[in-house]
């Protein structure tokens, strides 16, 4: 393995590693085992323990920004194809670490590292915070050009919406941890889209 792949099933397997035990639970010891190499090895890549989840945080972050972005602009899809999708995107996401009949488990890094924010440098917690941020912005255009599209009720306040989509979005993974399973995030996107969708 090359340097490029090695770095890059280090940080494969710390994410794993980080959704399933979070910031407390690795150390570079169980990474080594769990890959086959040597803690120097891992230091020789990343120096510490903060650069290497750092950069899983970034990396982890622009795909799942970048999957989002899809699923919300694609071209040509109504809210209610919007919506399913982002369901089938997070299904997606919850059963690689939840396979059928093993519910109850984290499957969110950004969840996962919230809980060990005060473990956290300064940019870890900057990039969670950019997170929400940018999910925010996401939505906000999402949902304004649903209302463009017609496809709002009335009554729907095209920003107010994007606030509750944002708002289960970055919530997806306790929703399912408090509920014991996938459903009631399913649940809650599909019941919000029934409520500001445009009926006429």
């Amino acid at each position: 393995m090359d340097e490029t792949d090695m770095r890059q099933a280090i940080k494969d397997t710390a994410l794993e590693l980080l959704v399933r035990h979070g910031y407390r639970g690795i150390s570079f010891g169980d990474i080594s085992v769990a890959l086959g190499t040597t803690r120097a090895n891992i230091h020789y890549h990343f120096g510490n323990k903060q650069a290497l989840v750092d950069e899983v945080l970034g990396d982890y972050m622009q795909a799942t920004l970048g999957g989002l972005r899809a699923v919300w602009s694609a071209e040509g899809a109504s809210l209610s194809d919007q919506v399913e999708a982002m369901i089938a995107y997070s299904r997606a996401r919850f059963r690689h670490f939840n396979p059928s009949g093993t519910e109850g488990h984290n499957w969110s890094l950004i969840s996962r590292l919230r809980q060990d924010a005060d473990l956290l440098g300064d940019r870890g917690r900057q990039m969670l915070s950019h997170f929400g941020v940018e999910l925010s912005a996401l939505f906000a255009e999402a949902l304004s050009s649903a209302g463009r599209r017609g496809e709002l009720a009335d009554n729907v306040v095209p920003a107010d919406a994007a606030l509750l989509f944002a708002a289960i979005a970055d919530n997806a993974a306790p929703i399912t941890l408090a509920e014991g399973g996938f459903e009631r995030l399913e649940r809650t996107y599909r019941s919000l889209r029934q409520i500001i969708e445009n009926r006429s």
